[in-house]
C-alpha cells in the first residue's frame, strides 16, 4: 500500500503482479477503501474476471463499453480490474481510457507477460508495477496468531505464505491438499494455457527438477542433459520456453550471476527459486532432514526480493557469494550455511565474504547454531529468526 498510494489520482496505469493466490485481490479491496476516503464523492467502478457475472467481459471492446456505461460525470472515475490477463487485447482498452483521461486505473495480473509486447508500447512510461507476494514471516505469525519463534518458522517453511491457509489451519492434510490445487490451477491457467504449452507431462518435471535443485547452478543446456538422462526428451529450446513461462507466472524466480566488484552479468548459470515454500514442498513433500538447506536459501531469498532488493548470485574469482542484493544504490552480501559449528565450514564462508574489498554490509546466515553469534572482521553471524525480524 505505501507504494501504491503515492499513485493514486496520477494519470499512470497501477499494476499489482503476483502469483495467483498471494492476496492480490485483497490489496486491490484495501485499495478500494483507500480511495473511497480519499474521495468521498469517487465513482469505483470494479470488474473481477474469476467472478461469474463479468463472465461476458471477455475482449477489450467489452470492457471498454462496460467502462463507458458506468462512468458518472462531475466525479472521479476509478476502474480496477482484477486477473486482467483473461481480457483478450485489454491493454486496447487502458490506452484508450488513459489517452482520454476518463478514469484512474488499477489492474492486478498472475502474469508477468501482461508488461511485455503491446502493453509495455502502450503505455510506454505512463504504468507503474509493483509486485505482491505472499505473506513474509512476520505476517504469517500475525495471520496464524503464533509467536515468532523457530517452532513458527518451521511451520513457515513447511507451509508457505499462502494466506488462505488462515481459513485452513496448519494441521492435518487440509494444508497441502489446497497448496497442490492452488499448483495446479497456477500451472494450467498461468503457464499452460497462456503460454501455448502442449506437454504437461515435461512441465512437471521441468518444476519437480527446479524443486530438487534449488540454489544449485544451472543452465537450460544442463536442465536438458539431466533429463535426457532420466529418459525425459526435452530439447533446449524448449527448456528455455519453459522456463520462462514459469517465470512468468512466478512460481520460480530465476536470478542470475554478477561479478562482483563489475558491471558484468553472465548469460550461463543460474539459480531458480520459489515464490511460495509451501507450493515447493506440495510439489516434492517435506522432508526437512534432506531439505533444510535449501529451504533456508529459498527463504532468505524471498526475504531479500520482498524487502525490494534486487538479488544476484555473486562471482569472486572462482569463489561463489550466495546472495549480492541492491536496492536504492546500497548493496549487502549474504552467504547461508545450516551451521558454522565445523571450523571449515567457518573459514569457507566467512572467508568468501572477507575477500570482498568494500563496506557494505557482509553476513553468515545460520539456522540456530548452538553457540553466541557474533562478528568477525565486520563480518555478521546471524541465526535466520534475528535476520528476518531484526535486520532488513
Amino acid at each position: 500500500m505505501e507504494k501504491i498510494l503515492p499513485f493514486v489520482g496520477k494519470p499512470l496505469v497501477k499494476v499489482l503482479l503476483g502469483q495467483r493466490r498471494v492476496g492480490k485481490s485483497y490489496v486491490l479491496r484495501q485499495l478500494t477503501d483507500e480511495i473511497k476516503s480519499l474521495y468521498p464523492d469517487g465513482n469505483v467502478i470494479y470488474v473481477n474476471k474469476e467472478w461469474d457475472e463479468f463472465r461476458q467481459i471477455g475482449s477489450h471492446e467489452d470492457l471498454l463499453a462496460f467502462v463507458l456505461e458506468n462512468i458518472k460525470q462531475d466525479c472521479p472515475n476509478f476502474l480496477m480490474v482484477d486477473e486482467v490477463q483473461e481480457i483478450k487485447d485489454f491493454e486496447k482498452a487502458v490506452r484508450h481510457l488513459l489517452a482520454k483521461d476518463i478514469c484512474d486505473i488499477y489492474l492486478t495480473g498472475s502474469n508477468a507477460v501482461i508488461l511485455s509486447g503491446e502493453l509495455a508500447t502502450f503505455l510506454s512510461g505512463r504504468y507503474v508495477s509493483v509486485e505482491i507476494f505472499g505473506l513474509d514471516f512476520g505476517e504469517f505469525v500475525r495471520f496464524h496468531h503464533l509467536e515468532a519463534t523457530f517452532e513458527s518458522l518451521e511451520l513457515y517453511v513447511k507451509f508457505g505464505g499462502m494466506p488462505f491457509l488462515h481459513h485452513l489451519g496448519l494441521n492435518g492434510n487440509a494444508p497441502f491438499e489446497y497448496l497442490k490445487n492452488v499448483y495446479s490451477t497456477i500451472l494450467l491457467k498461468d503457464v499452460v494455457a497462456r503460454e501455448g504449452i502442449r506437454n504437461v507431462f515435461l512441465l512437471e518435471n521441468l518444476v519437480s527438477f527446479l524443486a530438487d535443485n534449488i540454489g544449485s547452478l544451472l543452465s537450460a543446456n544442463s536442465i536438458h542433459k539431466f533429463l535426457k538422462s532420466q529418459k525425459i526428451n526435452l530439447s533446449v529450446p524448449v527448456v528455455i520456453s519453459y522456463l520462462h513461462a514459469l517465470t512468468n507466472a512466478f512460481v520460480v524466480y530465476k536470478v542470475p550471476r554478477s561479478d562482483i566488484g563489475g558491471l558484468k552479468i553472465f548469460e550461463v548459470g543460474e539459480k531458480y527459486y520459489f515464490e511460495d515454500l509451501g507450493l515447493r514442498n506440495a510439489i516434492r513433500g517435506y522432508n526437512p532432514a534432506r531439505d533444510l538447506h535449501k529451504l533456508l536459501e529459498n527463504l532468505i531469498f524471498l526475504h531479500l526480493k520482498r524487502k525490494g532488493y534486487e538479488v544476484y548470485v555473486g562471482k569472486l574469482g572462482e569463489k561463489e557469494i550466495d546472495f549480492v542484493a541492491e536496492k536504492d544504490g546500497t548493496k549487502l552480501y549474504v552467504q547461508v550455511t545450516l551451521t558454522m559449528v565445523d571450523e571449515n565450514t567457518r573459514l569457507r564462508e566467512v572467508g568468501n565474504l572477507a575477500q570482498i574489498q568494500d563496506n557494505y554490509p557482509k553476513y553468515v546466515i545460520t539456522w540456530n547454531d548452538p553457540f553466541d553469534e557474533g562478528d568477525w572482521e565486520g563480518i555478521h553471524h546471524l541465526n535466520i529468526l534475528d535476520f528476518l525480524l531484526k535486520v532488513i
